[in-house]
């Protein structure tokens, strides 16, 4: 198929419809609207369900019910909207049920401001609503990549019987560029969907579906049957993207747009003759903690770019176990960092190894 050129909230909405989503719940909320407007149109054509809920707690618990009917379901928003479904999502993870949530994140803390941020690091990747589970993550860095990983998100969703949130933000949301869409895949007939559903009993036993186990034991074995799924998650899932690591002395780790942006900055740094490469996280549960660990024994230094206070920070200090020095770049509140500013820092980290 050719490629066209398509707005990022566009794309992952007729990426979802592709991927053989029924069922689209949700709110307006800037910067993510478009994906909401694109699904009142498409959906109602062809004949599957779009409903603006009078809330994104309403929106949430929505996907919920449609989830447990075994129908592929999602939703959308950007970062207050997706702290009002926290406690929703908490009850699909309870309930092994899977759901694809979009957040295109937006500048806070607060009803913060309508600018791209990845503050929402922590909420989503940290497992989000209260109880233990983990979400699986993904972050792209391109329209093409809002296109592959939302419908990549259904089936990991389904695989796993989990929550698969795509973490984008509102320059992803916003920008255009040239994408291939995929082919449309039909709806899951009823008698196809999974033998858990809830489809109707008359035929066979009722299926239960809950998030509730008063018994501390019972709520145990489904707390151990999560980090079961986890560890296979975690052992089998990882994604990220490298660039001009072969010989690099350092090494930048970023994701998303910052991601991008970094990957300008390294194209500078080396024609300025500093050997310095990208890691880009792709999936940021599972994160990639092996990869990180072994690229710690193969650079000097490394520095991690965030559109954020540095929340993945974190996580790449955990994979590098300090065996080397861990710098930090990051810009807050929805201000995006500019390619000469990470320039700036790739030269300082040059400078303070050579040091």
């Amino acid at each position: 198929m050719a490629k066209e050129l398509l707005k990022g909230n566009d794309a992952f909405a007729e990426a979802a419809i592709r991927a053989g989503c029924e069922a689209y719940f949700g709110y307006p909320i800037t910067p993510q609207t478009e994906a909401l407007e694109h699904m009142s149109k498409r959906m109602p054509e062809l004949r599957r369900v779009f409903l603006q809920a009078e809330s994104e707690v309403a929106a949430i618990n929505m996907v919920y019910g449609a989830a447990c009917a075994g129908v592929r379901t999602m939703t959308s928003s950007s970062s207050p909207g997706i702290s009002l479904m926290m406690e929703g999502l908490s009850y699909i993870a309870g309930s092994e049920v899977p759901v694809v949530v979009v957040n295109v994140m937006r500048g806070g803390p607060g009803l913060g401001n309508i600018a791209p941020s990845q503050a929402d690091y922590n909420q989503m990747v940290k497992g989000g609503g209260h109880g233990d589970y983990h979400p699986i993550v993904l972050a792209p860095a391109t329209v093409q990549e809002m296109i592959d990983l939302t419908v990549e998100a259904f089936d990991l969703a389904e695989k796993y019987r989990t929550i698969v949130a795509i973490l984008a933000d509102g320059s992803l949301g916003q920008i255009m560029e040239p994408a291939e869409l995929p082919p449309m895949q039909p709806v899951r007939k009823l008698k196809d969907r999974p033998s858990w559903a809830l489809t109707g009993a008359k035929k066979r036993d009722p299926n239960i579906i809950s998030s509730i186990y008063i018994d501390p034991v019972e709520e145990e074995k489904v707390n151990l049957r999560l980090m079961a799924k986890k560890a296979e998650i975690e052992a089998n899932e990882v994604r990220f993207r490298e660039l001009l690591l072969d010989d690099a002395e350092f090494a930048v780790v970023a994701f998303g747009t910052a991601g991008r942006i970094a990957q300008s900055a390294i194209t500078e740094a080396r024609a300025e003759g500093i050997k310095v490469g990208l890691m880009r996280p792709i999936s940021l549960f599972p994160f990639p903690y092996e990869r990180i660990h072994q690229l710690a024994d193969e650079v000097k230094a490394m520095l991690v770019v965030e559109m954020n206070g540095g929340q993945m920070l974190e996580d790449v200090r955990l994979g590098v176990e300090g065996k080397v020095p861990v710098s930090f770049y990051g810009r807050m509140g929805g201000m995006v960092p500019m390619p000469e500013e990470v320039l700036e820092e790739i030269q300082k980290l040059a400078r303070s190894v050579k040091n």
